[in-house]
């Protein structure tokens, strides 16, 4: 369904997350996910609380969904207390497997959540195929 290849990523991830940085076009901020399949339809979900959901950019291109949100610094200029919160470019790809239908992606946001529901491809789904034999009727037997 879903595939993990990139573990410098991750690497890079970690460190914004220990260290703390804006997120730049080079080097976008963490955008924490989960992933699950439910029946034929399978869910991602993504944290981006206090993101202008006209920031978000959702394309897919063959197998792979890119997902980039933007949270933009303070304009003021007064003294920060804390800054804990990640600020600037935030991105994602998933690299889907063939078995889902990319040509049906959903996307929702609420709450600061981003929603994708994507289909699984019909030709993933189980089915019945009917064997032939000399004589007698045809009998359905699950693929």
């Amino acid at each position: 369904m879903l595939m993990r290849t990139d573990p410098f990523r991750d690497l890079d991830r970690l460190t914004q997350q220990v260290f703390g940085s804006n997120g730049t076009l080079a080097r976008p901020s963490v955008m924490p996910m989960d992933a699950w399949r439910d029946g034929d339809t399978f869910h991602v979900e993504f944290d981006l609380p206090g993101v202008d959901p006209g920031s978000i950019d959702l394309d897919v291109e063959r197998n792979v969904v890119t997902v980039k949100a933007e949270r933009p610094a303070r304009a003021s200029d007064a003294e920060l207390i804390a800054a804990e919160r990640p600020r600037g470019i935030f991105s994602r790809q998933l690299i889907l497997g063939d078995n889902l239908d990319t040509e049906k992606i959903s996307a929702s946001y609420d709450a600061g959540v981003l929603t994708l529901q994507i289909p699984v491809a019909e030709q993933a789904k189980p089915r019945k195929i009917a064997v032939a034999t000399k004589g007698e009727d045809r009998r359905a037997i699950n693929a």
